[in-house]
């Protein structure tokens, strides 16, 4: 009982003395806002930019190409710009390589992204802001055998699927405020196709429909909520004055 006793009281103090370091720790990985837009042009963007970078190796099963009207896609744009060849509309997002090809090529299978939006959510930082912050952190490090690393996801095995647009950068050790370690990024040594702020607003696009494609109906969760609550509102009215009207002649 005694070294019982003794044990746990080491415990209780590792937690004591280690917390504020693993707190620091947690909060070093600074996340930017993303800035989250549900117009449907930039929901297009964003799809357009998800089917051309990311559906090569990540599937969206839970999404069909023909849910893509909802955010103001024409049938036809949808025919002849958005599936590939074989696929019609009425299909599932999903991808030709399979889980093995995905496990020898990178080691692990490409995760499904039709939830990730929701995934990456935390209780200090939406998922939006992980996934804006993650795909603009990709840096050129020549010892992982995709030759790219991240600063949000530290030896990820994800390549830079956007490197044309955003440019080579490279990232260099500094400090933070609390003396802690951090990557600071270089800006790019090879210059994307974009600019700086053209590529933070695309890829703020697509942050926008993988929000969107996380719950393609919240707009319609909302409203009828509002709806609900307004009858619920009412219904409490209604039986507040009914049973006044039932016990006024009780004493």
């Amino acid at each position: 009982m005694k070294t019982h006793a003794i044990n746990l009281f080491k415990r209780l103090a590792a937690v004591v003395l280690f917390a504020p370091a693993l707190a620091m720790g947690a909060g070093a990985l600074h996340l930017d806002k993303a800035p989250v837009s549900t117009n449907p042009q930039r929901l297009q963007h964003g799809a357009t930019l998800f089917v051309r970078y990311c559906l090569n190796c990540h599937s969206a099963s839970a999404m069909r190409y023909s849910e893509l009207k909802k955010i103001g896609f024409e049938e036809k744009t949808i025919i002849d710009s958005l599936l590939f060849t074989g696929d019609k509309i009425g299909d599932l997002m999903t991808v030709a390589m399979t889980r093995d090809d995905a496990e020898a090529w990178f080691g692990t299978a490409p995760p499904d992204l039709s939830l990730i939006a929701r995934a990456k959510a935390s209780e200090t930082a939406s998922g939006a802001d992980y996934l804006y912050t993650y795909l603009r952190g990709f840096y050129k490090d020549e010892n992982r055998p995709t030759g790219w690393n991240n600063t949000v996801f530290s030896n990820v095995g994800m390549p830079h699927a956007m490197w044309d647009l955003q440019g080579v950068q490279t990232a260099e050790a500094a400090r933070d405020g609390h003396g802690n370690e951090t990557l600071k990024l270089v800006p790019p040594v090879t210059s994307g196709t974009m600019s700086a702020s053209d590529f933070d607003e695309a890829v703020a696009d697509l942050v926008s429909f993988l929000v969107w494609m996380s719950e393609p109906y919240a707009d319609t969760r909302k409203t009828i909520g509002i709806y609900v609550l307004i009858f619920l509102v009412g219904f409490y009215v209604l039986t507040h004055f009914l049973g006044k009207s039932y016990w006024k002649n009780i004493h």
